[in-house]
């Protein structure tokens, strides 16, 4: 059985930075460092974290006066950070620098007198945290049939912002049907999207011209390895979203003579590592990794861990 590698997979810029924040926050203030939301969304990374001494908490009345806190990969809402200032928590924002440029780009275009449109998942930390830094209402849509019932007449000034996660092709069809209902519309270059999304979604593409069966390895709660799932499944490859090796089920690999793995951009290669050994207890296996794209971009860690 031959095993073809995506290239990129995995861990993307942000995320390594967000995870590096906590072990260095572990390791000059010591344990415990509270993480309000899930760093990022891979359950391993979490358990990892939590073996070193990182807390995890979805609000911050459980975390105890004076502790250092980290604000997760996705971002807050501005009333979050309000509430850290108020108690005087000393906090590390390990806000993905992308996801930090969208906010900016939302606070820019509103101040123009803009009425702003999100592109986004309803429900996802990001577009929560994005929509409670805008200092005004923020329409959200999800899709096509969301823009024709946005409540704003077609000649108002409206410009749109897009959650990192999605690519240019999630949103393509979306910024079209925004272009063409509303007459006067700003939004940024489809290359501010972010890089990482757009690299492994053209890898998936390009590993399901040639191969029997996709597995994407991520979190069920991950947006991006969600959406590695429905491309190859798009392209016609029956495609399996799998934590881990322990997920995968023999039955869907009976025909199967070619099998492409890729990853989320939260999941480690230790977990990629993990489901080709579990192949290799069903089958002798062959591992090539196809040609791709190189990422080779690291974004600052926060001065006081630097």
């Amino acid at each position: 059985m031959e095993i073809f590698l995506a290239q990129p997979r995995g861990f993307c810029a942000g995320v390594v930075r967000a995870i590096e924040i906590v072990e260095r926050a572990i390791a000059k203030y010591g344990p415990p460092v509270y993480v309000r939301h899930e760093i990022v969304h891979n359950k391993h990374v979490v358990e990892s974290l939590k073996a070193k001494g990182a807390i995890f908490v979805e609000n911050l009345s459980e975390v105890p006066d004076n502790a250092v806190t980290v604000f997760s990969a996705h971002g807050v809402a501005r009333s979050i950070e309000e509430e850290a200032a108020a108690r005087n928590l000393p906090v590390l924002n390990a806000t993905c620098p992308l996801v930090t440029k969208v906010h900016n780009q939302g606070k820019r275009y509103m101040a123009k007198g803009r009425a702003l449109v999100l592109i986004g998942h309803a429900g996802h930390p990001e577009v929560d945290g994005t929509m409670g830094q805008v200092p005004g209402p923020v329409l959200l849509v999800q899709s096509v049939e969301d823009v024709d019932a946005l409540p704003l007449p077609d000649d108002a000034p409206v410009a749109y912002i897009t959650q990192t996660t999605l690519s240019v092709d999630d949103t393509r069809d979306i910024i079209a049907a925004l272009k063409a209902r509303f007459t006067d519309i700003q939004g940024p270059d489809t290359r501010d999207i972010c890089y990482a999304t757009q690299n492994r979604q053209s890898a998936v593409r390009d590993l399901s011209k040639f191969v029997d069966v996709i597995l994407v390895v991520g979190a069920k709660n991950s947006s991006n390895s969600n959406r590695l799932r429905e491309i190859g499944s798009e392209a016609g490859v029956p495609s399996y979203l799998i934590a881990d090796g322990s997920e995968l089920d023999p039955d869907w690999l009976k025909d199967a003579r070619t099998i492409g793995i890729t990853a989320g951009a939260s999941a480690p290669e230790v977990l990629v590592d993990d489901v080709i050994t579990t192949l290799r207890r069903i089958r002798p296996v062959a591992v090539s990794v196809l040609p791709g794209r190189e990422e080779n971009i690291e974004f600052r860690l926060p001065a006081e861990l630097a």
